[in-house]
């Protein structure tokens, strides 16, 4: 696979590859730090590395995560742990090892965390957007708000609100339970979907930037068609992204570039298997419904 991605393969023999992808969990750490909760952020460095590797068609097998700190605290790791073993459940992986490191203050302030997974893919079975052509489907699954990206302009928008406070009943739990709440891992419905008889051309895990992120599935064409894609129907924003946006007076196009807006991964299939594929996908996720559809043209995202 080609640099830009959202997974790389390398090949193991003429049938075989292993695929992988490494990320963190940025600074929505410091939210979990500021609430003193850290059970849900294992969970959070899981999904943005399973939700990686699946795009191309692998099936997640391990992960080994990545603790730095700048001194221990036997109860925050024993949280991140709990975390950790919950997402690899959700996930159908093992954690087999990891690292702690302990840095102190001229290399870390507080602690870091990331990782790195690895899957199998049949070389024959890789989905990597070549075959997407116009009219296909474009199927959107719901997001549990952030997920992992973009807390870096949302703390800024929101600085000064009390994390526990229900902001007089607006998101209906606290603005802290929101922004903690882990990201979603999509790894059973996408795997029911790819070993269904649906016709899946692209997967996108929608995390900054957006629904551009559709426009990595096009790396590794070998014809000259340009595919764009036209988003006419998404999913409806939370309303914590409603607050980030009134509080920091944050545009329209920012928002759309820095969140996941609700939704948090894509299929593109084909356009006869569109009703088959939200079967199997509203069975983990009743919010899924066709957002949008290829087509070409252009290599850009319209939302209209």
């Amino acid at each position: 696979m080609p640099s830009g991605h959202f997974a790389n393969v390398i090949r193991i023999d003429e049938q075989l590859g292993i695929a992988i992808s490494a990320d963190g969990v940025g600074t929505k750490l410091r939210i979990a730090e500021e609430l003193g909760h850290f059970r849900t952020i294992g969970i959070d460095c899981v999904a943005m590395n399973v939700n990686d590797v699946i795009c191309v068609g692998a099936q997640p097998l391990a992960m080994l995560d990545y603790l730095a700190v700048e001194t221990a605290d036997p109860e925050r790791e024993r949280q991140i742990g709990e975390g950790l073993r919950k997402g690899a459940e959700l996930a159908g992986i093992e954690i087999p090892g990891g690292e702690l490191a302990q840095l102190g203050k001229e290399m870390v302030r507080g602690f870091d965390l990331a990782g790195a997974c690895f899957g199998v893919v049949k070389l024959d079975s890789i989905v990597a957007g070549d075959k997407i052509a116009p009219g296909d489907s474009v199927i959107g699954l719901p997001s549990a708000g952030l997920h992992a990206n973009g807390y870096t302009l949302a703390r800024k928008a929101l600085a000064g609100l009390d994390l526990r406070s229900d902001l007089e009943g607006r998101l209906e739990k606290s603005l802290g339970e929101v922004l903690i709440e882990p990201t979603k891992i999509y790894v059973k419905p996408i795997l029911q979907l790819l070993h269904s008889d649906v016709d899946v051309r692209g997967l996108a895990h929608i995390t900054s930037e957006g629904f551009d992120n559709l426009l990595r599935l096009d790396l590794l064409r070998s014809d000259s068609l340009e595919i764009g894609y036209k988003i006419d129907n998404p999913i409806d924003v939370p309303l914590i992204f409603e607050l980030i946006q009134e509080r920091g007076n944050v545009s329209e196009a920012e928002m759309r570039e820095v969140f996941n807006m609700g939704c948090g991964f894509c299929c593109v299939v084909a356009a006869e298997d569109e009703a088959a594929a939200l079967e199997i996908l509203r069975g983990d996720h009743p919010g899924a419904k066709r957002i949008g559809h290829a087509f070409e043209g252009r290599r850009e995202v319209q939302l209209v």
